[in-house]
């Protein structure tokens, strides 16, 4: 029954791992240009988000979590297509979710936002 119990718990120590995921609270996402909402001459087009992903092996490796958001939000600016168009992206959204196990923790930022259109 004892090496039961200690090959299950050798073996619950060795196949788990921890993770956390939660939006940052933060201000991340610093805007020069303030959009007023006030008039109904917009449409939501769609739900635009961009991902980012590090490692880390002993706290070495990767980018910054600063580096990962701006990362994470140029590729939710690529999918959004803005270029040459009257949209925009609000309510802004940053979230982290950081798993590990032993020596190696990975970092997943999602930043997504809503893609609007304004109209005439």
């Amino acid at each position: 029954m004892k090496r039961f119990l200690l090959t299950f718990l050798m073996a619950a120590l060795f196949l788990t791992s921890c993770a956390t995921h939660h939006g940052i609270p933060k201000n991340y996402i610093q805007n020069s240009t303030e959009v007023v909402l006030t008039q109904n001459n917009f449409k939501v087009i769609e739900i635009v988000k961009g991902e980012a992903e590090a490692s880390y092996i002993l706290g070495f490796g990767g980018l910054g979590k600063n580096g990962l958001v701006a990362e994470a939000k140029a590729n939710m600016l690529a999918s959004a297509k803005l270029e040459g168009t009257s949209r925009t992206i609000i309510n802004e959204v940053v979230e982290v979710k950081t798993s590990g196990i032993f020596f190696i923790t990975k970092y997943k930022v999602i930043v997504s936002g809503q893609l609007i259109e304004f109209e005439d």
